[in-house]
């Protein structure tokens, strides 16, 4: 996290899954953008994300699952929701690095 992009601004986002989830190399999927870097359509995206009920996110064989953490009136909140629900400016924000 940088000086510029205060915790308060910035959501934290990992990729779970897919083939390496299930015991292939060990790699860490994870990344940070600011809420300021998303457009309007992305932030209400990301907003409705939070906003529904908690359902489980049930996964698929060769799939991606993206837990996305952010901060909430001083707390941190956490999704875990599949793929195609995330808007692709947060999912390009994840890079993948061995570990």
């Amino acid at each position: 996290m940088t000086a510029e992009r205060p915790d308060v601004d910035c959501i934290k986002v990992e990729r779970v899954g897919g083939l390496a989830g299930f015991g292939g190399a060990r790699l860490k999927s994870e990344g940070e953008i600011a809420l300021s870097d998303l457009s309007t359509a992305d932030r209400q995206a990301l907003d409705a994300l939070f906003q529904r009920v908690a359902e489980p996110c049930v996964p698929k064989p060769d799939a991606f699952a993206y837990r996305i953490t952010r901060n909430e009136g001083g707390l941190s909140k956490t999704v875990e929701v599949s793929e195609e629900q995330v808007p692709a400016a947060i999912r390009r924000c994840v890079k993948t690095n061995l570990l």
